[in-house]
């Protein structure tokens, strides 16, 4: 395993922070200074110190979380308001959220400790379809619909096609599900109010294959190693039976 590898993987840094900390002379191997990124350790044999500290690879963990409204897709904040953090505390590891949802959005969060399968899941080369439902202002029609299926113009340039269909109207708005295959910042919020329809309130009730099923709000579960390899091998393009 490559020496930066190991260093992101026991959770003190990524893994570019990892390679700046060798060329800077602070990792040691075996009591001897790494001075290469590309160096090579035995997890088994090898004992590898960052700034004097014995460093461990530390366990994997995945987590879903049904993140509820009001709060914040970070570690922490410094205002000091509540963050997707505070609801996995109990798992016990230092965890980050996959990707981001805004304060006021629910739904399916990933969160984990593996920056690689966090790179794989959010990268922009990368296309897992991700299902929202929004409830919206006024009542959607064919030619908004039709919009959204082939691409809305937004100020970072045209967004992917989407899958939409509405699922319940109301007095004056309706319940339309839309599937994402990118992640722009407030993608779906931008989308709507671009065809004249704000958004009223935001889910994302699918990542891919997993769904929020017998998973209440605020609460999360951990994903088996199937799960976890199936959403590695949608990431790459690979199908995978679960």
């Amino acid at each position: 395993m490559r020496l930066a590898k190991y260093i992101a993987d026991s959770g003190i840094s990524s893994r570019r922070r990892a390679e700046e900390m060798i060329l800077a002379g602070q990792v040691e191997v075996n009591g001897q200074p790494a001075v290469q990124v590309h160096v090579k350790v035995n997890p088994e044999l090898d004992q590898v110190r960052v700034n004097g500290r014995l460093i461990q690879s530390v366990h994997k963990v995945y987590l879903l979380l049904n993140k509820p409204g009001g709060y914040l897709c970070s570690v922490g904040d410094p205002h000091g308001r509540p963050t997707v953090t505070d609801l996995v505390k109990d798992a016990g590891l230092r965890l980050y959220p996959v990707g981001r949802l805004d304060m006021d959005t629910e739904g399916l969060l990933l969160m984990s400790n593996d920056g690689d399968f966090m790179n794989l899941m959010t990268h922009p080369r990368y296309h897992i379809p991700k299902t929202y439902q929004a409830w919206v202002c006024g009542h959607v029609g064919n030619k908004a619909m039709n919009s959204l299926r082939r691409g809305i113009q937004l100020e970072d340039g045209m967004t992917a096609p989407a899958r939409t269909k509405i699922l319940e109207s109301g007095n004056d708005r309706e319940l339309v599900e839309v599937v994402l295959y990118e992640g722009r910042k407030r993608q779906i919020k931008r989308m709507f109010k671009a065809i004249g329809h704000p958004v009223l309130a935001l889910q994302r009730t699918a990542f891919g294959f997993l769904t929020l099923k017998n998973l209440a709000v605020g609460q999360y579960r951990h994903l088996s190693a199937t799960e976890v390899e199936k959403l590695k091998s949608m990431a790459r393009g690979i199908s995978q039976p679960l």
